[in-house]
């Protein structure tokens, strides 16, 4: 007989527990079970616990849901009509107060913003052609994974909830609100307190990474991935970055390799693409 037939399970010990003669020793803190005791899990000390809990929790419901492997991606610019209706907004306040140069930079970033809610809509339809052929193939493979949030995240989710297919969130704990987007498989959705550990979900499983434009977040995303390639830490996955003429503005990739900091080779660990179609196509295998 194996052993966990033997003893009972932790939850049947736990419902026992609940079961003793209330006194002033089973009241004690320190008589709960430690694994239902929230504030000895939540002491500093515990942090090495809390990690690994924070890994296998989702890592067990991913394999209870037979998800084999994602593609991943996010940023935080709003579907055009919202991007549009919010840079009307920004510049009509700014021509009632032409003097103010608070509103005038509000005006011109929401603009900026404005011009690039087309990735929403790349967004969308790269996750619902990566899905919709994850789902004719009847296979968990190619699951949309973003970071649970709103735009390009919430794009990405939608675009997989569209076609029909699971897709995962993997939502963080922020101290301003942060909310899941409403198109997240539900059972898929998870919650983390790290980002290291979040961040090694978003590749444990990854088939590729794609990247739109975004801030801290999506750098910080890109290039942990491609150190873990250039390192040999992660086997090779592709590394498609949407926005060619806002990426070579915003990193100087070139002056890299001129400095002598990275190897010509190393710019070769990612492409750049412009379309769900040509990324599609790249992942599933039909693009060179």
């Amino acid at each position: 007989m194996k052993s966990k037939e033997v003893f009972p399970s932790a939850q049947e010990d736990a419902q026992a527990a609940e079961l003793c003669v209330q006194s002033p020793q089973t009241l004690s803190p320190s008589y709960r079970l430690a694994h239902r005791d929230s504030d000895f899990l939540l002491k500093d000390e515990l942090r090495p616990v809390r990690l690994q809990l924070e890994l296998l929790k989702p890592e067990l419901l991913l394999q209870e849901h037979h998800v084999e492997s994602t593609i991943i991606g996010g940023a935080r610019i709003p579907e055009p009509a919202i991007a549009i209706k919010e840079a009307k907004e920004a510049e009509t306040a700014s021509a009632k107060d032409p003097a103010n140069t608070t509103l005038a930079r509000t005006a011109k970033i929401a603009k900026r913003i404005a011009d690039k809610a087309k990735y929403y809509e790349e967004a969308r339809r790269f996750a619902y052609l990566i899905s919709q052929a994850a789902v004719s193939s009847k296979q968990n493979s190619s699951i949309i994974v973003t970071g649970g949030g709103p735009g390009i995240m919430e794009a990405a989710n939608r675009g997989a909830y569209e076609a029909g297919a699971q897709s995962v969130g993997l939502n963080i704990v922020l101290p301003f609100e942060q909310r899941p987007n409403g198109y997240i498989t539900p059972e898929l959705c998870f919650q983390f307190h790290y980002f290291a550990i979040r961040k090694m979900h978003f590749l444990m499983r990854a088939r590729a990474l794609v990247v739109f434009p975004g801030g801290y977040g999506t750098l910080d995303e890109l290039f942990d991935t491609l150190i873990l390639i250039q390192t040999r830490k992660i086997k090779p996955i592709p590394v498609l970055i949407f926005g060619r003429k806002f990426w070579r503005r915003i990193i100087k990739f070139d002056a890299l390799v001129e400095e002598g900091t990275i190897s010509p080779q190393d710019i070769k660990l990612f492409r750049y693409v412009e379309t769900a179609e040509e990324a599609a196509d790249i992942i599933l295998g039909t693009h060179p």
